[in-house]
């Protein structure tokens, strides 16, 4: 019943389809979505290209270490993983992301000194 509903109203449906069911909207249209025509296709790429990569899940401005950022990380940002690893960011170079932050493991230092999180057990 397309006719009942507005251009604008069949727009947000279509944008919605596509971010959140992406599967649902390629099998109704008959056509693939492009990366960036989907939120959630992205985030599964970014899933799979970064699943063996630390991401952060948690991040606090450090007090310890001046214009860094003390970063808690997970392999593919799972977040019931058992390992964390804390890492060291610039604080001008960490910045949340679509779907995370992404250790660099050759720039972003381990770090397992005193903690700004509360309650960070070592």
């Amino acid at each position: 019943f397309p006719e009942l509903f507005t251009d604008y109203e069949r727009r947000c449906a279509d944008r919605t389809i596509r971010d959140w069911h992406p599967d649902a909207w390629e099998a109704i249209q008959g056509k693939r979505l492009k990366p960036g025509e989907s939120h959630e296709k992205d985030r599964r790429a970014f899933e799979r290209d970064h699943a063996s990569d630390w991401i952060v899940i948690s991040a606090i401005r450090c007090d310890q270490h001046a214009g860094m950022t003390e970063c808690v990380a997970t392999l593919g940002g799972d977040r019931a993983a058992p390992e964390q690893r804390r890492y060291l960011v610039p604080s001008d170079e960490y910045h949340v992301g679509r779907f995370g932050f992404v250790i660099d493991g050759a720039r972003h230092r381990l770090y397992d000194g005193p903690s700004s999180f509360i309650g960070w057990n070592r």
